[in-house]
C-alpha cells in the first residue's frame, strides 16, 4: 500500500482554494478528468457519488467516487473522496484546507492507494514511491499555481 501526506502554505484565501475542490471547477486541478458527473447528491454531501472518467495516455478509466467526508466551516475545508480504480486498486484522498490569515491557507493532501487483487498489489511495487511523489508534488502544485489566477468564489 502507497500512502502520502504532504502540506504546503498557498499564499491565496481560502475560499479561492476551495472553490477548485467544486464540482464545476475539478478539472482545473485535475486536467486529466474528462468526466465529473453527479450521480446522486445527498444532503451534507458525505456520501454522494459522482461518475468520473480520467484519461491516462490514450486510456480512459471510469470509476464512481464516494464522498466519505465533508466539512466547510469558515477556518478549515475538508473534503475526503474513495473509489475503486480498475478492480485492482482501492483509493482514498483527503484535501484539508486551514485558514492561517485573510490570505494564506495551509494545504494538507493526504491519502492511500491499496492494490486489492495480485495485479493491483503487483503494479504498486512496481511504480513505488517515486513516482507515487512527483504525482502528490504536481497535484499540489497545480492547485497551487490555480489558486493564484483568478478564479470565481
Amino acid at each position: 500500500m502507497l500512502t502520502w501526506k504532504e502540506e504546503r502554505t498557498i499564499p491565496a484565501n481560502i475560499e479561492r482554494v476551495w472553490v477548485l475542490f467544486s464540482d464545476e471547477n475539478i478539472k482545473r486541478i485535475m486536467p486529466n478528468v474528462v468526466e465529473h458527473t453527479p450521480i446522486e447528491r445527498k444532503e451534507g454531501v458525505v456520501g454522494s457519488t459522482y461518475k468520473q472518467s480520467y484519461k491516462e495516455g490514450r486510456r480512459i478509466e471510469t470509476y464512481i467516487v464516494k464522498t466519505l467526508a465533508y466539512e466547510d466551516t469558515v477556518n478549515r475545508k475538508y473534503l475526503e473522496i474513495g473509489f475503486s480504480l480498475a478492480k485492482a486498486f482501492e483509493i482514498q484522498t483527503a484535501f484539508t484546507l486551514i485558514k492561517m490569515d485573510e490570505n494564506t491557507t495551509k494545504f494538507i493532501y493526504e491519502g492511500s492507494n491499496k492494490g486489492i487483487n495480485f495485479l493491483g498489489k503487483v503494479m504498486l511495487k512496481i511504480a513505488g514511491d517515486k513516482n507515487n511523489n512527483k504525482v502528490v508534488h504536481d497535484f499540489m502544485e497545480t492547485v497551487e499555481r490555480e489558486s493564484l489566477t483568478n478564479v470565481p468564489i
